[in-house]
């Protein structure tokens, strides 16, 4: 059974989830504060984390931005607040899914196997993937990582996602629409203008850099990366 990782300071909350959590069968771990859970977090035999957003040392958005610098553990923030801000930080820190207490530990419980289990087929299907390549850039779709002629590049998950999503697509233009439904989701209520901002984190930290031209706007539509010429 997997492992659960409760990261909360609120001593009846935590105590109240790991017996649940115990109950039905997983494996639990805790942390009360944000340092003592990253640490915790990064071990290998986490299965997935409930990290709570208001911690004593490190927040849990915090938390969130250091694990996905090196880890795809599954992550559902857990918040007091009912602030779009607080969710849409957590999701763009790499959280997989949240909920705001206080919450049916029914609802937890199945989002949990959910997480668990879409979690454990993406691993599947991205390990039996060959890496992608763009001339000397290289992503390793099983690590989540990125580099350019050997040199590691820092993205952040959805810098990752949508270099991804523009390579996997090469040669066929995708509409800012198209690329919010695969990348943030089709949930995501904001404006299609943050596809044009996160392309210019990707142009900055590659074309930029390396003296390339890899995304292509086009016009009218959105945007694409063709065959490189090289």
């Amino acid at each position: 059974m997997a492992k659960i990782l409760i990261v909360e300071d609120e001593a009846k909350i935590a105590r109240f989830l790991e017996l649940e959590l115990k109950h039905e069968g997983y494996e639990v771990a805790h942390a009360s504060d944000g340092r003592t859970g990253l640490e915790m977090a990064l071990e290998k035999d986490v299965d997935l984390v409930l990290l709570d957003i208001m911690l004593p040392g490190l927040s849990g958005i915090e938390v969130c931005r250091r694990v996905r610098m090196e880890s795809q553990v599954p992550i559902i923030m857990l918040t007091a607040k009912d602030d779009v801000t607080d969710k849409v930080a957590g999701l763009d820190m790499g959280a997989d899914d949240y909920m705001t207490k206080p919450f049916a530990i029914e609802e937890l419980l199945a989002r949990i196997r959910v997480t668990l289990t879409r979690h454990s087929g993406k691993h599947q299907e991205e390990t039996s993937k060959e890496e992608l390549s763009y001339g000397q850039l290289v992503l390793n779709t099983a690590a989540h990582s990125v580099s350019y002629g050997g040199e590691v590049l820092t993205l952040t998950k959805k810098e990752y996602d949508l270099l991804e999503c523009l390579i996997r697509n090469k040669n066929i233009a995708m509409s800012r629409e198209q690329l919010l439904s695969k990348v943030w989701g089709y949930e995501y209520m904001g404006d299609t203008n943050v596809v044009d901002v996160y392309v210019r984190y990707l142009r900055q930290k590659i074309d930029d850099k390396y003296g390339i031209h890899m995304i292509e706007t086009i016009r009218g539509i959105g945007y694409m990366i063709k065959d490189e010429t090289n």
